[in-house]
């Protein structure tokens, strides 16, 4: 089962799907790194810092990496809602996410356009659109292991579909969209 850990940049995917993929076993695959090392990208956006995925050559990739369906494959990007039938959005505070943002250096213009796509559910919404089965975890000032647990948990109700059970982690869970800056 492939399942997308997804989110707006700074919500902690990869801390959390590190430490996730160490304590549970699960297969993680770093999508971001991915995509730079295979070259699975169509543009270089120099303004960004970034480049733009060709999304094909990044599905068809992951479909030869996750040769069995039956094995748990995480796959950690704020693009893995695209690929992903089922996805886990982290969600975190916007003030939380600007100071995350800057630490990690980037430039005030990057900061604000993630803060505000934070705000306004931005991934949220596309993977509404894309995908089964969505649901969200906060991890605003939360200890890693609590979002690793709660990601956990969602994971093993996944295959009873016993979804009621995560009821807590639906989507609109949260509202940031009077922190716009």
């Amino acid at each position: 089962m492939l399942i997308g850990l997804t989110g707006t940049p700074g919500t902690g995917k990869t801390s959390v799907s590190r430490r996730l993929g160490a304590e549970s076993g699960y297969r993680v695959i770093h999508l971001n790194d991915l995509i730079k090392e295979e070259h699975l990208y169509s543009e270089v956006d120099e303004i960004r810092g970034s480049v733009i995925a060709d999304m094909d050559r990044v599905a068809d990739r992951i479909s030869e990496l996750v040769d069995d369906p039956d094995e748990m494959t995480i796959l950690d990007s704020h693009l893995s809602h695209h690929i992903a039938d089922t996805v886990i959005v982290l969600r975190t505070a916007p003030g939380e996410l600007k100071r995350r943002l800057e630490l990690r250096g980037y430039n005030e213009d990057k900061i604000r356009e993630n803060v505000e796509a934070e705000c306004l559910d931005v991934i949220l919404v596309e993977s509404v659109e894309w995908c089964k089965n969505i649901f969200e975890v906060g991890n605003t000032r939360r200890p890693v292991e609590d979002v690793v647990a709660d990601i956990v948990e969602i994971i093993q109700c996944l295959p009873d579909g016993d979804l009621d059970l995560l009821e807590k982690y639906q989507p609109g869970s949260f509202d940031w969209s009077e922190e716009i800056p």
